[in-house]
Parts: structure tokens; C-alpha cells; sequence
């Protein structure tokens, strides 16, 4: 049993999202940061869609009544195990009777904490993932609060080899992002000189930034008319912009329609970067193609793959010496793995 001595600013239990059920006017909810939360259930020796704790700025303090083998990824929150500093991005072994603690997010925003086992909550519609605003999910389907108690799903045995990333498969956390723009469905509903200032100025995240969607500020993006249509769906993602010409990101805890005119939508693997944005950093946005889409989405997934065989080759002590290219946000870097003993 894991209980919440301090739960932090906002620590919910998210997973991959309650997909299936938009139709119905259900929210997605789940993970923000879909690469922090992927990487941490690998290294925690998780499947892809097992329970973790997502906390947002400030972290929780927890209790451990039980051995357990955890992990912890995205921004760093100087965790310390016993008193003893931890590495972010890394798993490692917690002795029964041990007190893990986190502190203010040094760069980036949210962290993410998987238990081998998962974090085992009643699954609703088929996700363990806390939607606070229709109170369903996680525990109660609040944010965790002083005495929550959580318990672990039940798993043979405890991974083996204490894993820490090598350096290039990090994210960089900046505070003045660039991200990738798929334009449309609505862009037609923009003046030329509106979806020119969208793609050539700078935005602010504002303090209106949640899990819902984060608004920004900066120079209005000019419509032909109105900015109402009629409501249709909201990916996350999506770049809704009302009359008064300031764009806001849909984000994980959207809802499922909305009625503003969209000029274009953050592709997937560039959320990992929004996601830990904080208010007042800054943003601008890039348009790209399909193809450039697709294959971004093709390098995110070759990401996990290269990082799940680094991981094999930890646990079995089979690596001497072994580099990886990868990709991350569109750019290459080597990752050199030196011997494991």
C-alpha cells in the first residue's frame, strides 16, 4: 500500500485516457505528457497503458508500507528517497517502510511516478484515469488528497537493474517552445493576415492554463467574420480561437465538442512539450505536412522502441557497449550506453 503523506500541488492517477467515448460527451482525460508517462511505465517494467501518478508543479510526499520498484520521468521535482537524492528519469528500488518526497518542479511542469504493478484503482470506462471535473476515476475522481491510500497491482517478482536514461533520450525543458501546427479544419474562416501572425508571432501561456486547455496571449489572430460555427469535435491538440482573437490548446481533460473556429492543431508527439509548459512561458508555432506529421508520430514510436530494447539489454546484462540513434522532437542525437556490471 502506497498512502499520501503531502499530495503536492495537483497528483492525480492518470493512464493512456478513456478512449471510445467522445460520442457520448465523455472526456479523454489522461496522461498530459504522453512521453514522460510512456518512458516511466518502461522503465518501471509497466505495460503501455498501466496507471501512474501525474503531479503538476508541486510533488507529493508518499509512504511505501511495502517493497516496490518504481520509477520517475518528465520534469525534475529534486525527489529524494529516505533523504537521499534521487535521479529523475530513472528506476530504482524502495525498501518497505521507505518515504519517497518531491519538491517544486525545477524545469518543466509535471512529473510522472509508475509502480511496478500499476496503480490499481477501479477501472471506469475502461480507464483508471481521474476526470476531476465529472468526479469519475482514480480515488473518488479527485486529486489525491493527505491519507489517500493506493494500492499495486499484483506482479511476480521486481524488475532487475537500476536504470537511469542516457542523457540524449531527455527532453530539454525551454521556457520559449516551438511547435508543430497541422492547419485547419477551419483555417478558411481566417483572414491571410490572421494565419499569418498565428504562424509568425510569439504567444504567452497565460495563468488560465490547466489539463482542460492552455490560453495563451499575444497579437489577435484577425477571423473573415465570426468566430462561432456550429460545435463539432475537439481532438487534443486542437487550436480553438474565440472573437477576441487569443488562441487556446485544447488539452487532455478537453471536452468533446466545441464551437469556435479552429485554425489548426498541435501535432501529438510536440504536446509532450506543451504539456510541461508553465504560465509565462512562451510559444510559437510552426505549419507542417502530413507527411512530416506521420513521420514524427513514426520517430515517436521508434523512440520507445529503441529505449524498451535498451531496457531489455539492462535487465539481462547483455549491453557493453551500445549507441542508439534518436529522435526526439525532430531532432537526432546519439545515445551512448556504457558497460553494465
Amino acid at each position: 500500500m502506497i498512502k499520501i503523506i503531502k499530495p503536492g500541488l495537483l497528483t492525480t492517477i492518470q493512464d493512456k485516457g478513456r478512449w471510445g467515448y467522445q460520442a457520448y460527451g465523455m472526456p479523454v482525460a489522461g496522461a498530459m505528457d504522453r512521453y514522460a508517462y510512456r518512458i516511466a511505465n518502461i522503465l518501471a517494467g509497466n505495460g503501455a497503458d498501466a496507471a501512474v501518478l501525474e503531479m503538476t508543479m508541486l510533488g507529493a510526499t508518499l509512504s511505501f508500507d511495502n517493497e516496490a520498484w518504481v520509477s520517475i520521468c518528465g520534469a525534475d521535482m529534486q525527489g529524494t528517497l529516505n533523504g537521499e537524492k534521487i535521479n529523475n528519469w530513472s528506476s530504482f528500488y524502495i525498501p518497505a517502510g521507505s518515504e519517497l518526497a518531491f519538491g517544486y518542479a525545477e524545469l518543466g511542469c509535471r512529473s510522472y511516478l509508475a509502480v511496478f504493478g500499476g496503480i490499481d484503482v477501479p477501472l471506469v470506462l475502461g480507464s483508471r484515469s481521474t476526470y476531476t471535473r465529472a468526479g469519475i476515476g482514480g480515488v473518488d475522481g479527485k486529486a489525491l488528497q493527505v491519507g489517500s491510500a493506493l494500492a499495486v497491482g499484483k506482479q511476480a517478482g521486481l524488475p532487475g537493474g537500476l536504470k537511469t536514461l542516457p542523457p540524449d533520450f531527455k527532453p530539454q525543458y525551454v521556457s520559449e517552445l516551438a511547435v508543430r501546427v497541422l492547419l485547419g479544419p477551419q483555417d478558411d474562416l481566417f483572414t491571410a493576415e490572421g494565419i499569418g501572425t498565428f504562424f509568425n508571432r510569439k504567444y504567452t501561456i497565460s495563468a488560465d492554463a490547466d489539463r482542460m486547455g492552455y490560453r495563451l496571449e499575444g497579437p489577435p489572430i484577425q477571423h473573415r467574420g465570426t468566430a462561432d460555427i456550429i460545435s463539432d469535435a475537439l481532438c487534443q491538440g486542437a487550436i480553438q480561437v474565440p472573437g477576441h482573437g487569443m488562441p487556446i490548446v485544447m488539452m487532455a481533460d478537453r471536452g468533446t465538442t466545441g464551437g469556435y473556429a479552429k485554425i489548426g492543431t498541435v501535432i501529438g508527439p510536440d504536446l509532450t512539450w506543451l504539456a510541461q509548459a508553465k504560465p509565462g512561458d512562451s510559444v510559437r508555432f510552426i505549419q507542417c505536412s502530413d507527411e512530416e506529421a506521420v513521420a514524427a508520430l513514426q520517430e515517436e514510436e521508434d523512440c520507445y522502441s529503441q529505449i524498451q530494447t535498451w531496457v531489455a539489454a539492462v535487465e539481462h546484462k547483455s549491453i557493453n557497449s551500445r549507441s542508439f540513434k534518436i529522435t526526439i522532437n525532430g531532432q537526432c542525437y546519439d545515445a551512448e550506453v556504457e558497460e553494465v556490471k
